[in-house]
C-alpha cells in the first residue's frame, strides 16, 4: 500500500518478500483485490518468479475471491497454494469465512479448478466447529481460522479466553476432518503464544497487519523472527 501511494519501486514487494524469507518466514502470501489497491498482479508473478528462482522450498499462496479473474491469475502463476475467501471487492479486509448453508456451486468449481493445476486450496472459515467437515466435503485440504475476533479482545483477556476456545475447537475438528489448519487476521506476537499452545499442530500462520506494524518498529528480519518466537519455531 506504501509503495502504490507513489509511481515509484519502492518499497520493492520482492525485496521485502525475499528479506522475511532470508529471516525464516516459511513462504509469503498475497491477496490481489480486484482495485489492486495493495498487492498487483505484476507483483504475484515478481513473487512466483523469485520464489522458484531463489526460494524454492518456500510457499507462494494467493488469497482471493474465486472470481474467473482471480482464477486467471491462480492458472497462470500456479502458487503453492490457493487461500479462496468470500470478499466482496468493495471490503477493507477478510472479516467473515465462508457461509457453507448457501450456494456453493461457484466455489465447488474453484477448488475442482484449482485441484487440476496442482494447486493445494484452503478455505477461509470463522471460529466454528462444524465448518471444516463442510470445507473437507468441498475438497478442500486445508482451512484458514478467521482470528480476527481474537485479536480484537486485546483488551479484554475474558473475551478473548472465550474466543481463543472457538479457534482451538475449530483447529481440532479440522484436523480430526484430515485436513491442514491454518490461521490468520491480526495475530500478534503477544497474542499467538497462547494460541500455539492450545493448537500446536497449526502448520502456518497468515500475518500482514501485525507482522507490518511490527516491523516499523523492529525492521523485517528482526520481525520475522519475533513472530517464529511467539511460535515457538526459534
Amino acid at each position: 500500500m506504501l509503495r502504490n501511494r507513489r509511481n515509484l519501486p519502492w518499497p520493492s514487494v520482492t525485496g521485502l518478500a525475499a528479506i522475511a524469507m532470508e529471516a525464516g518466514a516459511k513462504g509469503i502470501t498475497v491477496h490481489p483485490r480486484p482495485d489492486e489497491r495493495h498487492i498487483r498482479k505484476t507483483d504475484v508473478h515478481d513473487l512466483a518468479e523469485l520464489i522458484e528462482d531463489r526460494f524454492p522450498n518456500k510457499e507462494l499462496c494467493l488469497e482471493g475471491y474465486p472470481s474467473p479473474d482471480f482464477l486467471d491469475l491462480v492458472e497462470a502463476a500456479r502458487p503453492d497454494q490457493v487461500l479462496f475467501v468470500p470478499d466482496d471487492p468493495d471490503q477493507t479486509t477478510s472479516d467473515h469465512g465462508w457461509r457453507f448453508d448457501r450456494d456453493i456451486s461457484d466455489l465447488e468449481a474453484a477448488i475442482a479448478k484449482a485441484k487440476d493445476w496442482a494447486v493445494t486450496v484452503s478455505l477461509f472459515c470463522d471460529p466454528d466447529p462444524t465448518a471444516p467437515a463442510e470445507a473437507a466435503r468441498l475438497g478442500a485440504e486445508r482451512i484458514e481460522i478467521y482470528t480476527g475476533p481474537y485479536g480484537a479482545c486485546h483488551d479484554d483477556p475474558g473475551r478473548a479466553a472465550k474466543e481463543l476456545d472457538k479457534i482451538v475447537a475449530t483447529a481440532e475438528a479440522a484436523r480430526a476432518a484430515g485436513l491442514g489448519v491454518n490461521a490468520g487476521h491480526d495475530l500478534t506476537v503477544g497474542n499467538i503464544p497462547a494460541l500455539i499452545a492450545r493448537a500446536p499442530f497449526i502448520r502456518e500462520m497468515s500475518i500482514g497487519h501485525g507482522f507490518t506494524a511490527d516491523a516499523l518498529i523492529h525492521g523485517f528480519a528482526e520481525s520475522v523472527t519475533r513472530f517464529r518466537k511467539a511460535m515457538g519455531e526459534v
